[in-house]
């Protein structure tokens, strides 16, 4: 490995799905020499998509990390997946990189996913690169792609390699910081004359990366007003200013499919492209430490996936911020406070490991068997004590109750999950203990059934997804009073109790219990019995089933026996009042009601605010957030928020979020109470 940070060089690739973020992977790991051939993923024979998952669905599902080396440097690429089901992927490739490239398919331009991408990249001060690929598509059109990024990003948009057309065809790609033209033939590629037809339109593109060059450096800018022709150095110099402070994003043209012009944008890679910068973490004080890329340096690690495969054991991969990594390193977490035990260093290719002896600040590599380490820990060493910033998980918003196929086979379910979940924080396992349902709740539909496919695959286990069963709850509307009367005789002694109680609605979660007993009808001692008989009846309402709420009882008359009364014969006579009580005082079945937040563009507005109202929603308010988003709080039934995160995906075309919290009990409308009852 190279000794200076300064020569290594983070990417990762990031997008809407399937514009071509991997087959670009692919492209550049070949010129480099790193493969012998390109694969495809169509064919299933791609670094990046080693997946058994992604060979069968032809998609990405998790971000893969291939090291390379290239003209001198050490370039780490992180492939990431573009679904928004798998959106964990994209976390985890933008809290590595240095640089994020935005693939963008010049057939179809601008998508969803590729705006996500960068404002995420830009929110974590990335350097961003666009990328239209597909140029090999005859329906493909560089410019109308490329003014849809500007019209979106403004200015600091930047031409660096465009294609010179002529009669609607691709003749040759120009590189202005080259200033020279080449076409690509059967794999070799050869200089040649820029001959564009619309000559207007090719100088006033050349002329925006003139001026976006210049306006980086006062020098730059002097030499360029006083008509002086920049340099080659020049113009590397000033990009590589402007990419570094966001005021420049340079776009590519180029076919990841056939190769071409990939190879102009892995030279910009290593030439252009920023070197790992430091960062600042909070050291044991909480106070902010400034980290810099020196091998030097303290150790500060950040672990940034975590993979738990049932053959290849655990895996963590870091990004080393500053210090380095080596086998005598004692890892400590600063999350957890624990010291760990060192694993074996790895550089990752795909699905390849090679052992290396360090990791140095600014690099990428993975650590084997250290077991006490999860996305998003800092690895620090227990005499200097920092935590870096984690990965910032996407919220799972979908959710679903996961059964096992045969019978008994819960515990593996629930173990096979634990270990996917550890891997993807996007997915949380929980058991409603209430429903007595496992529920697995991630970013979508599609994440989900992978889910279920890998818990088959890697632990054996068949499972199926069900809609999750809601937590109804049972109440009082009128007050009544009710004498519950328990005799038994049989041989020695008996049994009595006898309780008058009456029962009213009251604003509580738990039972309320009182007394007004007079002149001990009931002796004080059996009070107990009466209120614990009580509350076994409220876990299991006379309408349903489910759980009762907001029930005062007040115990206030009763006759004893000396003999026969006992505390379970009160408890039976309390049990019996209860029954015959609650069936008199008009019950009702209660839903529960969630805060809806929900962020939205715009455009979607109106839909979304139908689609809440559709769900028995009732909207609270608007709040425009800038940005061309608002704010949207209602409150909503649970029951009806199975299917909103779909919905919600659907109408925003993946640009929405949400989040729901409880907020309280309602009485269901009689439609809903009648389906309940019948149902149960």
């Amino acid at each position: 490995m190279s000794n200076n940070a300064g020569n290594i060089r983070n990417i990762t690739l990031v997008g809407h799905a399937s514009k071509g973020k991997t087959t670009l992977c692919e492209a550049m790991l070949n010129i480099a020499g790193a493969t012998e051939r390109q694969g495809k993923v169509l064919d299933g024979n791609t670094v990046c998509d080693f997946d058994a998952e992604e060979r069968k669905r032809k998609i990405g599902i998790s971000s893969a990390v291939a090291s390379i080396k290239y003209k001198g440097k050490d370039i780490n690429f992180i492939d990431t997946p573009g679904l928004f089901d798998f959106a964990m992927g994209s976390a985890e490739g933008i809290r590595a990189a240095d640089t994020a490239i935005i693939v963008v398919s010049a057939r179809s331009g601008l998508a969803v996913g590729a705006e996500k991408a960068f404002k995420n990249a830009g929110s974590k001060g990335l350097a961003r690169i666009f990328v239209t690929t597909k140029m090999d598509d005859a329906r493909a059109d560089f410019y109308k792609s490329f003014n849809g990024i500007v019209a979106k990003f403004g200015t600091q948009v930047c031409p660096v390699v465009v294609p010179v057309l002529s009669a609607g065809e691709v003749r040759s790609y120009y590189n202005m910081i080259e200033d020279k033209a080449y076409v690509y033939e059967n794999g070799t590629k050869k200089e040649v004359t820029p001959e564009p037809a619309d000559v207007p339109r090719f100088e006033a593109i050349k002329a925006v990366f003139a001026e976006a060059v210049a306006s980086s450096d006062e020098e730059l800018m002097e030499k360029y007003f006083e008509g002086e022709e920049l340099t080659k150095e020049d113009k590397i110099k000033g990009v590589s200013l402007g990419i570094a402070d966001g005021s420049i994003i340079p776009v590519f043209a180029l076919s990841g499919l056939t190769g071409v012009a990939c190879d102009m944008l892995l030279d910009f890679i290593a030439d252009v492209c920023p070197a790992p910068k430091g960062e600042y973490a909070i050291d044991s004080e909480g106070e902010p430490v400034e980290l810099t890329a020196d091998e030097n340096g303290p150790l500060a690690a950040v672990c940034f996936k975590t993979v738990s495969d049932a053959f290849v054991g655990k895996l963590n991969f870091f990004k080393v911020v500053s210090g380095k990594i080596t086998a005598s390193t004692v890892p400590y977490n600063a999350n957890t406070g624990r010291e760990e035990k060192m694993g074996k260093l790895v550089k990752v290719f795909g699905a390849k490991q090679n052992d290396v002896a360090e990791l140095k600040a600014g690099d990428i590599g993975a650590i084997t068997k250290l077991s006490g380490f999860s996305t998003g820990d800092t690895m620090c060493t227990a005499a200097n004590v920092v935590k870096l910033d984690g990965v910032v998980v996407p919220t799972p918003t979908y959710k679903m109750a996961i059964k096992a196929t045969a019978k008994g086979e819960e515990e593996k379910i629930a173990s096979g999950l634990m270990k996917l979940c550890e891997e993807n924080p996007s997915l949380v396992f929980t058991n409603n203990t209430e429903t007595r349902e496992q529920i697995i709740s991630g970013l979508g539909e599609q994440q989900l059934e992978v889910t279920v496919s890998r818990l088959k695959e890697r632990f054996g286990v068949n499972a199926k997804l069900e809609t999750p069963k809601v937590a109804y709850r049972e109440t009082i509307t009128k007050k009544v009073s009710a004498q519950g009367r328990h005799k038994k005789q049989s041989g020695g002694h008996g049994q009595f109790g006898d309780v008058f109680i009456e029962f009213e609605p009251y604003d509580t979660d738990k039972l309320v219990f009182a007394e007004r007993v007079v002149g001990g009808s009931v002796p004080k001692n059996f009070f107990p019995a009466v209120e614990k008989g009580l509350n076994e009846c409220m876990e299991s309402g006379v309408l349903a089933g489910y759980p009762m709420v907001g029930v005062k009882a007040t115990l206030y008359d009763g006759s004893y026996h000396p003999v026969d009364s006992s505390e379970m014969s009160f408890k039976m006579a309390a049990s019996l009042a209860f029954k015959e009580g609650i069936s008199k005082a008009m019950p009702v079945i209660l839903e529960p009601i969630v805060t809806l937040k929900a962020f939205v563009n715009d455009d979607a507005m109106g839909d979304i605010i139908g689609d809440i109202n559709k769900r028995r929603g009732r909207v609270l308010g608007m709040t425009p957030t800038g940005d061309g988003y608002q704010e949207i709080i209602a409150e909503v039934p649970d029951g009806e928020m199975t299917t909103f995160s779909t919905s919600m995906r659907q109408i925003t075309q993946g640009r929405g979020s949400f989040e729901t919290e409880f907020a309280r009990y309602d009485r269901a409308p009689e439609h809903i109470a009648q389906r309940v009852i019948s149902e149960s």
